[in-house]
């Protein structure tokens, strides 16, 4: 089934996506340089987008030890 395009006619509704998709990209980004975690929803599942880069970051920690 296609979906069709709404006619948006509020300026600043239409550019609301754009605004929400470049801060998410930049509390993500944040949130790598400073090493805390980042919250999404996936699938009706809150999730760490981050623990990933703490286990890997805690490896080369525990390699760099010996």
């Amino acid at each position: 089934m296609k979906m069709s395009q709404l006619a948006i006619t509020d300026p600043d509704l239409a550019k609301g996506l754009a605004a929400l998709k470049r801060a998410a990209a930049a509390a993500w980004r944040l949130s790598v340089e400073t090493g805390t975690p980042f919250y999404v929803m996936e699938d009706g599942v809150i999730v760490d987008r981050n623990a990933g880069r703490k286990k890997a970051a805690a490896r080369r920690t525990q390699r760099a030890d010996r």
